[in-house]
């Protein structure tokens, strides 16, 4: 575990999901799961581009190569994609960022940090051909969709831009 990554106040997931160290009650990457939580919520609540802030802010603590690196820079371009088809009407933006994305989700595991991509790499690949799934789409965390609470807002705008 990395130092810098560790923080105390990350509260223990709904289960045992990737990345959860359940015999010693902490998670690998606590501040990977605050960001996590932060990005899933504001994600659901239709703020994409506060949403690609925070796994963007998270992706820098992490070397190129690890699967940390891999899930951030994905669900970056998650939020960066359906950012372009909602607000945008981009689907050729979509699709390139989709496409890239799937590549980096590929091969982790399907409850990493307790985001369901199972379903993400499923919509993401349905969408490259149908964009409307995306319209009422919510993620998964920890087996529900939760939206953003005020401080989800506030970590996203404190971030470094």
């Amino acid at each position: 575990m990395d130092e810098h990554t560790r923080d105390p106040s990350v509260a223990p997931p709904l289960g045992s999901p990737t990345g959860w160290c359940a015999d010693r009650r902490q998670w690998e990457h606590a501040t990977l799961r605050r960001a996590t939580e932060h990005g899933i919520r504001l994600f659901n609540d239709g703020a994409f581009h506060e949403s690609h802030d925070c796994f963007e802010d998270e992706w820098y603590n992490y070397g190129s190569g690890t699967p940390e690196s891999a899930f951030l820079h994905g669900m970056v371009q998650v939020a960066a994609g359906v950012y372009k088809h909602v607000d945008f009407k981009n689907d050729d933006g979509m699709r390139s960022l989709f496409t890239t994305a799937l590549q980096y989700l590929y091969g982790l595991p399907a409850d990493f940090y307790g985001v369901d991509l199972t379903d993400i790499r499923s919509t993401l690949s349905t969408a490259l051909d149908d964009p409307t799934v995306l319209d009422e789409w919510k993620l998964t965390l920890d087996g529900h969709t939760p939206t953003a609470y005020p401080s989800d807002y506030a970590y996203a705008e404190q971030l470094d831009h």
